[in-house]
């Protein structure tokens, strides 16, 4: 087996592998650093390049702190009966790995968002490591593979839920029950 399809196993199943000491002192630093952060290098190369990652100019990766769960409304002054506070059960339509991208997106608006992947959590936040690329680096422009991303069309593309979690989040991934009928 190639080291990738080791690591791909160790990440299957964290907690029961190595990942889990490595993963827990880095989060250590983590929880203290900005929501938003750029990295030099992914945490799980074998998934980055799954991903169409690429150890060249033009590629960023930025990791994103969300805190988890969903969202907290702030409790009415006015009397209420419980039910209608309003407080509990505020359930985003987004994912938080799609409102990971976003936020990079932001924080980053001359790149664009290729795609994301979970890397840690605990209680309260989830991180993803999203990987970014910017449309007007020569090496981008002349790499066959990528250079669609500098045409104008792709522009916002995590904003119009064009990248995987987007999509995912709009219910373009489900069959639908439409493909070939399985024969007993």
């Amino acid at each position: 087996m190639s080291m990738y399809k080791y690591m791909a196993l160790a990440w299957k199943r964290p907690r029961d592998t190595y990942v889990y000491e490595v993963m827990k002192e880095r989060v250590i630093k983590w929880r203290r650093e900005q929501a938003v952060v750029k990295v030099d290098k992914p945490t799980r190369i074998n998934r980055a390049r799954e991903l169409g990652y690429k150890a060249k100019q033009g590629f960023v990766v930025v990791r994103v702190r969300v805190r988890r769960g969903g969202r907290r409304a702030p409790r009415p002054k006015a009397g209420r009966r419980q039910k209608r506070m309003g407080v509990a059960k505020k359930t985003p339509a987004k994912s938080l790995r799609l409102i990971a991208e976003e936020r990079a997106a932001r924080k980053f608006p001359n790149l664009e968002v290729l795609n994301s992947y979970w890397v840690w959590e605990d209680g309260r936040y989830k991180w993803f490591e999203v990987i970014m690329v910017d449309p007007h680096h020569p090496a981008i422009k002349s790499d066959p593979d990528i250079r669609w991303i500098s045409s104008g069309k792709h522009r916002g593309r995590v904003f119009r839920g064009l990248t995987s979690a987007g999509k995912k989040m709009r219910g373009l991934r489900k069959k639908r029950g439409l493909g070939k009928k399985k024969t007993p």
